[in-house]
């Protein structure tokens, strides 16, 4: 689990630095990648001059949930969902870490003004309504259409069973001369 945090947590750091972002009106260190997300978006939120803290939040109307924010070096990250219902326009983001509170905006666009690759927005309040196929790497799936044994797996058996049955019955003859 360590390792793949760590991982997430890298890929979330080169993302921001290669992604254009939308700065906070006062010019404060506040990132969000992408710039102007659409409804149902991931977005990744980088604050800088944090130094006093380590730890911080990030709260908006536009995102499902307060944002928690980790880092070191007075640089902090998190991530969060834009929500899906949301209308286009600018939402305000308010940061605190520590002894250091600021504000920017987050500029949310309509689904069809992303390009064309951008995925299909999600329904409202999804969430599984079925268990996942999960265990064994869909080992249950192949061997639930696979058949059962074959010709040469009965011959195999036969054969192992009759050199068993020759072995305890030289056995017992071996016991019943003496000569064990």
């Amino acid at each position: 689990m360590g390792s793949l945090r760590l991982t997430l947590c890298a890929g979330l750091l080169g993302v921001a630095f290669l992604t254009p972002v939308a700065h906070a009106a006062d010019g404060g260190g506040v990132a969000v990648t992408p710039s102007s997300p659409a409804p149902g978006t991931d977005v990744a939120l980088r604050v800088s001059g944090c130094a006093s803290s380590r730890t911080g939040t990030a709260v908006s109307a536009a995102f499902v949930a307060e944002v928690r924010l980790t880092g070191a070096d007075g640089t902090l990250v998190g991530e969060t969902r834009v929500r899906t219902e949301l209308k286009a326009g600018s939402y305000d983001v308010r940061i605190s870490c520590g002894d250091v509170s600021r504000s920017g905006a987050l500029t949310v666009v309509e689904t069809s003004a992303q390009s064309s690759e951008a995925p299909t927005r999600p329904a409202p309040y999804a969430s599984p309504v079925a268990p996942v196929l999960a265990g064994g790497g869909g080992t249950a799936r192949h061997l639930a259409s696979a058949t059962g044994p074959g010709t040469a797996h009965a011959v195999t058996g036969l054969v192992l069973a009759g050199v068993a049955a020759a072995a305890v019955a030289l056995r017992r003859s071996r016991r019943s001369r003496g000569s064990d």
